[in-house]
């Protein structure tokens, strides 16, 4: 068995961008190089090299997860290097149990979607503050045009960007669709002087989001609504989406996708913020299995499809793919560095497995939106209820981008 596995490693390691070293059950060492390697995989027994013949890239996460491997240096050159030489694609075992996961885990009914999203969202306030921006906790990629100097600076950026793309004024009704902590609206609300109702079926966070609105006192202009994104309120003016569409489920698109455009007035803006294939393809197994449950990766062109379908008009596309790989590079960094304050939380529950599995997933997509092999984007697509007009939205972008200094990135 470790020479079918030797031979996989020696024919990846010959094409591979840096060093390693893999230290097998029984001693044997393979370098692909002669040089330092930049990170070395230790096996531990045996039983794990049958499950990286079985399971591929799946096998070793999975064995590292369970303490029957370790790394050792450079997790992120690791990546990095499955990802340019092939290594990370599927196979028929691991398409099998995508398939089983999807029958267990399926968003289709709303008990088990809501389930699936406090299996990740529901891990408390205390462990977000640790890593994400302070104050608002945004979960989603943020925006690093020129200048920026922190993981604060760029959500904020974020946030303007997006009220800016959905010409967000004052005395606006909006919906703000899985709203997590809040951010968003607490902005929008201060800074445009709107009123916004957010909708989240994560138990957890609309405690703390309902808390924190009555904690700043504007009651009078915000609510949060615990309810499955396919419920519908309203109508409103704008509608924001800013990472829901990935928790759609792999056949609830289109009924997700239409949930937005009852949410949204005749002649109203929204903002489709969302991770996104380029063409159809499964969504990768151990994100789903380990991190986010139910979770399903779009294709774009299906995004479009269904939102032509119900009826909206796209009205603009960017992909801000790379600043979703800066965004992960701070949070893996923050996640790191207060790790020993995450373990103190709850000992049992962010346990070494809950750490690794948790940096494999930090630093594993920060690659993956990296990797020129990839084909995993992050899209945000305004959209209309009916065909915009002259005079209903500007005929070009310069109006995003007035008052800031130098050009995005």
């Amino acid at each position: 068995m470790k020479s079918m596995i030797a031979q996989e490693l020696e024919a990846k390691g010959a094409v591979a961008p840096v060093a390693f070293e893999v230290t097998f059950a029984d001693g044997t060492r393979y370098r692909n190089r002669e040089e330092p390697p930049r990170f070395s995989i230790l096996f531990r027994n045996r039983a794990v090299e049958w499950g990286i013949a079985a399971f591929g890239h799946v096998g070793i996460l999975e064995g590292y997860f369970d303490g029957d491997i370790d790394v050792e240096g450079d997790l992120r050159a690791a990546f990095q290097t499955g990802m340019c030489n092939g290594f990370d694609a599927t196979n028929p075992l691991v398409t099998g149990r995508n398939r089983w996961h999807e029958f267990r885990r399926s968003n289709a009914g709303r008990e088990q979607a809501k389930a699936n999203a406090r299996a990740h969202y529901g891990l408390g306030t205390a462990f977000y503050r640790l890593w994400l921006d302070d104050p608002l906790m945004m979960y989603t990629c943020a925006y690093w045009k020129e200048g920026t100097r922190s993981l604060e600076e760029a959500q904020t950026n974020k946030i303007e960007y997006v009220c800016r793309k959905v010409r967000l004024g004052a005395g606006e009704s909006v919906v703000d669709i899985g709203c997590g902590f809040g951010g968003f609206m607490f902005h929008a609300a201060e800074r445009y002087d709107i009123s916004a109702t957010g909708v989240n079926t994560t138990t957890e966070q609309i405690a703390w989001v309902d808390e924190e609105i009555r904690r700043r006192r504007l009651g009078h202009r915000l609510n949060v609504v615990e309810a499955d994104f396919r419920d519908t309120c309203g109508p409103f003016d704008k509608v924001i989406s800013i990472g829901v569409l990935e928790h759609a489920g792999r056949d609830q698109l289109k009924a997700v996708v239409n949930a937005h455009a009852d949410f949204l007035k005749p002649g109203g803006l929204g903002m489709l913020h969302f991770i996104g294939h380029v063409g159809r393809r499964d969504t990768e197994f151990f994100i789903r299995e380990h991190v986010f449950p139910g979770g399903w990766i779009p294709s774009l062109a299906d995004v479009i499809v269904a939102m032509e379908d119900c009826g909206l008009e796209v009205v603009d596309i960017e992909n801000l793919r790379r600043h979703y790989a800066l965004t992960l590079d701070v949070w893996a960094e923050r996640f790191d560095r207060n790790w020993d304050r995450i373990h103190a939380l709850d000992p049992d529950k962010f346990n070494e497995r809950f750490r690794r599995i948790w940096r494999a997933y930090l630093i594993g997509c920060a690659e993956m939106f990296r990797s020129p092999a990839q084909q995993t984007h992050l899209f945000q697509i305004v959209f209309s209820k009916g065909n915009i007009a002259e005079k209903s939205y500007p005929m070009s972008r310069a109006f995003l981008y007035r008052g800031e200094s130098g050009s995005r990135s």
